[in-house]
Protein backbone atom coordinates (compact mmCIF):
# COMPACT_ATOMS: atom_id res chain seq x y z
CA UNK A 1 0.00 0.00 0.00
CA UNK A 2 1.12 3.19 -0.95
CA UNK A 3 2.14 6.10 1.86
CA UNK A 4 -0.76 8.39 0.42
CA UNK A 5 -3.14 5.79 0.80
CA UNK A 6 -2.43 4.95 4.17
CA UNK A 7 -3.04 7.89 5.40
CA UNK A 8 -6.65 7.84 7.31
CA UNK A 9 -9.02 9.27 5.56
CA UNK A 10 -10.75 10.98 8.47
CA UNK A 11 -7.69 13.10 8.52
CA UNK A 12 -7.82 14.52 5.11
CA UNK A 13 -9.14 17.27 3.62
CA UNK A 14 -9.74 19.35 0.30
CA UNK A 15 -7.86 22.78 -0.69
CA UNK A 16 -9.44 24.31 -3.76
CA UNK A 17 -7.68 27.69 -4.70
CA UNK A 18 -9.41 29.81 -6.94
CA UNK A 19 -8.24 33.66 -8.25
CA UNK A 20 -5.69 35.41 -10.57
CA UNK A 21 -2.76 34.24 -10.56
CA UNK A 22 -0.11 36.16 -8.77
CA UNK A 23 2.96 35.65 -6.96
CA UNK A 24 2.87 33.40 -3.19
CA UNK A 25 -0.03 32.06 -3.76
CA UNK A 26 1.24 28.62 -3.72
CA UNK A 27 4.25 29.99 -0.85
CA UNK A 28 1.04 31.41 1.23
CA UNK A 29 -1.04 28.61 1.39
CA UNK A 30 2.45 25.81 1.86
CA UNK A 31 3.42 28.14 4.66
CA UNK A 32 0.29 28.24 6.05
CA UNK A 33 -0.22 24.13 6.34
CA UNK A 34 3.48 23.53 6.91
CA UNK A 35 3.51 25.83 10.20
CA UNK A 36 0.64 23.91 11.82
CA UNK A 37 2.03 20.68 11.07
CA UNK A 38 -0.40 20.04 7.88
CA UNK A 39 1.02 17.73 5.25
CA UNK A 40 0.51 18.36 1.73
CA UNK A 41 -0.03 14.92 -0.29
CA UNK A 42 -1.64 15.86 -3.40
CA UNK A 43 -1.38 19.14 -5.38
CA UNK A 44 -2.80 19.86 -9.00
CA UNK A 45 -3.03 23.17 -10.29
CA UNK A 46 -3.54 24.73 -13.94
CA UNK A 47 -3.51 28.36 -15.07
CA UNK A 48 -6.50 28.74 -17.64
CA UNK A 49 -5.13 32.31 -19.41
CA UNK A 50 -4.56 34.62 -16.40
CA UNK A 51 -6.77 32.04 -13.45
CA UNK A 52 -4.97 30.09 -11.04
CA UNK A 53 -7.28 26.75 -9.98
CA UNK A 54 -5.64 24.72 -7.51
CA UNK A 55 -6.42 21.67 -5.59
CA UNK A 56 -4.54 20.46 -2.56
CA UNK A 57 -5.05 17.08 -0.12
CA UNK A 58 -3.64 17.74 2.80
CA UNK A 59 -3.35 15.53 6.01
CA UNK A 60 -4.54 16.92 9.64
CA UNK A 61 -3.54 14.13 11.44
CA UNK A 62 -0.19 15.82 13.32
CA UNK A 63 -1.89 19.51 12.75
CA UNK A 64 -1.69 21.89 15.70
CA UNK A 65 -4.85 23.65 14.92
CA UNK A 66 -8.65 22.08 13.82
CA UNK A 67 -10.56 22.30 10.72
CA UNK A 68 -12.37 25.66 11.48
CA UNK A 69 -9.07 27.53 12.41
CA UNK A 70 -7.41 26.29 9.36
CA UNK A 71 -10.78 27.55 6.92
CA UNK A 72 -9.70 31.19 8.66
CA UNK A 73 -6.40 31.28 8.52
CA UNK A 74 -6.76 29.96 4.79
CA UNK A 75 -9.75 32.66 3.96
CA UNK A 76 -7.77 35.27 5.56
CA UNK A 77 -4.55 34.61 3.30
CA UNK A 78 -6.95 34.29 -0.04
CA UNK A 79 -8.59 37.60 1.14
CA UNK A 80 -4.82 39.41 1.10
CA UNK A 81 -4.28 37.50 -2.31
CA UNK A 82 -7.60 38.50 -3.81
CA UNK A 83 -8.07 34.90 -4.39
CA UNK A 84 -11.25 33.22 -3.01
CA UNK A 85 -9.44 29.16 -0.51
CA UNK A 86 -12.06 26.61 0.26
CA UNK A 87 -11.50 23.98 2.76
CA UNK A 88 -13.99 20.93 3.07
CA UNK A 89 -12.88 17.82 5.21
CA UNK A 90 -12.77 14.85 2.20
CA UNK A 91 -15.84 13.45 3.82
CA UNK A 92 -18.17 16.51 2.86
CA UNK A 93 -16.04 16.87 -0.22
CA UNK A 94 -16.47 13.24 -1.34
CA UNK A 95 -20.60 13.23 -0.31
CA UNK A 96 -21.03 16.65 -2.30
CA UNK A 97 -19.32 15.49 -5.49
CA UNK A 98 -20.78 11.50 -5.55
CA UNK A 99 -22.57 10.49 -8.91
Amino acid sequence: MSEKNSVSQKSRVIISVLGPDTVGIIAGVANILSDNKINILDISQTIIQEFLAMVLIADMEKSTIDLYRLKELLAQKGEELGIRIDVQHEDAFSFMHRI
